[in-house]
């Protein structure tokens, strides 16, 4: 058994680390929280082991037959009273200094972004400073290293929950009404986020990319998201473009095309992304064409239907996708 406990424990402790976890922290409001979890750790294990203690001694003295010490046993409710009001007060100022650090960036100039919780994937908008017009993608979040983004917070239908664990808190998003998270990444890489409020069937397939990136790397990025697709370049790029525009285009906008449906999402540059499906699966030319064939088996429940293709359409149709960059 100790040799199995051993074996696990690594295991385990893997859990405590990587792109999805507030124990690893990569922004300015996750290490204000992480440095909170900590403090509630130290401040409970010091009271479980006085309590521990306690209960120790008076099982030993039971044992023992000793006589009770009234006035030692007075002197001890007071020091444990005295214990638990350090504790709470420890705790209260902690809790204090972090609220304060989350929301520091609040009354500064930030980036704004929206976004949208949807059953079951997220629409991203990015406003352009200079134009006020608002740039879409979807299912992948791009932050700059070291700016603040402020994101604004709301749901198309259920209650949804916002959070990406190694740069900030969670906070929920709620129909009708918007909610603020200031996000200040620190920490370069791809991240994970994940909706953490119950939406529905599959609410465990709702995640999105997070990629911390240079300032002048995210400023590229979102240049490229801005601008419409290309045209395509090949037959069969052409086919499935036509193809496309019949029963896809009704949900979907492709801009630089006659696509300009709202109900998915935008997949202007879908295939510049990592994952398709809000993160079911990564971004393969044999996955695409598998989820436009049949969502259905892949994510039950999703509102995207499955639509009758030939396999001719449904190879076009995942190769014009596959181009758009």
């Amino acid at each position: 058994m100790r040799r199995l406990i051993a074996m696990s424990a690594p295991l385990m402790l893997a859990g405590c680390g990587g792109n999805q976890s507030p124990l690893s922290p990569g922004g300015d409001q996750a290490v204000a929280l992480y440095n909170l979890l900590l403090l509630s750790i130290v401040v409970c294990g010091i009271i479980y082991v006085l309590v521990l203690a306690g209960l120790g001694w008076g099982l030993y003295r039971r044992r023992t037959g000793s006589a009770v010490d009234q006035s030692a046993l007075d002197r001890g409710v007071w020091v444990a009273a005295g214990v638990i009001l350090v504790g709470l007060t420890v705790l209260i100022v902690g809790s204090f200094l972090a609220d304060r650090a989350v929301f520091a960036t609040r009354g500064r100039d930030a980036m704004k972004v929206r976004v949208t919780g949807h059953q079951y994937w997220w629409r991203i908008e990015y406003r352009d400073a200079a134009t006020g017009r608002w740039i879409e993608t979807a299912n992948e979040l791009h932050l700059p290293q070291g700016r603040t983004t402020r994101v604004s917070l709301g749901s198309a239908d259920v209650i949804h929950s916002f959070w990406v664990p190694n740069v900030a808190g969670k906070l929920d998003m709620i129909p009708g009404r918007r909610n603020l998270i200031d996000l200040t990444p620190r920490q370069l890489g791809w991240f994970r986020g994940q909706c953490s409020e119950y939406c529905g069937a599959q609410h465990a397939h709702m995640a999105f990319d997070v990629k911390v990136e240079p300032p002048a790397a995210f400023d590229a990025w979102l240049a490229a998201q801005a601008l419409p697709a290309a045209a395509p370049s090949d037959p069969v790029a052409q086919r499935g473009a036509a193809a496309f525009a019949g029963p896809c285009a009704a949900c979907h906008v492709v801009h630089g095309s006659a696509a300009a449906g709202r109900a998915g999402p935008d997949l202007t540059h879908l295939a510049a992304r990592r994952s398709i499906a809000a993160g079911t699966l990564p971004m393969t030319r044999g996955n695409l064409q598998g989820w436009i064939t049949q969502p259905q088996a892949l994510k039950p429940g999703t509102m995207m239907p499955t639509i009758p293709l030939n396999p001719a359409d449904a190879n076009a149709i995942a190769h014009y996708l596959a181009t758009r960059r």
